[in-house]
């Protein structure tokens, strides 16, 4: 009986696709087929509004939905993000403080350019030029009618 009540907890996960996300190599390639527009999230491991945004970023699906069909979508750790990343047409790297550091790339997309505030939500048209930027918290209503309008540009 606890395995089929365990059961019927569980399926509803199994029928909610997942937020498609890939990486800023991908997106070059992506772009080149398919122009769309970009949706580039910067967050951190350590802050706890990007965790509860993403959990109720996750749980609507018509955000995934309306991402999944409408945009590209790259999910940036800006602090532990180390690899050599090119970006329209400019090459980024990882910068080295002490213990931590943070990606060249987060402070070029940051406009804080002494510390970036996460999350941040960075949305490019398909011309890669910038229609919406956000800084904190971004509550799924306002992101999806966001959304909403840049899809339909």
């Amino acid at each position: 009986m606890k395995t089929f009540i365990l059961f019927l907890m569980l399926v509803p996960c199994f029928y909610l696709s997942q937020m498609k996300t890939g990486t800023f190599s991908d997106l070059e390639t992506s772009m080149k087929k398919d122009p769309k527009p970009v949706i580039i999230h910067l967050y951190t491991d350590w802050c706890s509004v990007c965790k509860m945004e993403k959990s109720a970023l996750n749980k609507d699906q018509e955000i995934v939905d309306l991402i999944n069909k409408n945009f590209y979508m790259v999910n940036f750790e800006a602090e532990k993000t180390k690899d050599k990343i090119r970006f329209q047409g400019r090459e980024f790297r990882y910068l080295q403080n002490g213990n931590s550091g943070i990606h060249e790339l987060a402070v070029a997309l940051s406009k804080n350019k002494n510390q970036p505030v996460y999350p941040l939500w960075i949305v490019l048209d398909k011309d890669q030029k910038l229609v919406y930027y956000h800084e904190g918290l971004l509550a799924p209503e306002t992101m999806k009618q966001k959304l909403l309008e840049i899809s339909a540009l």
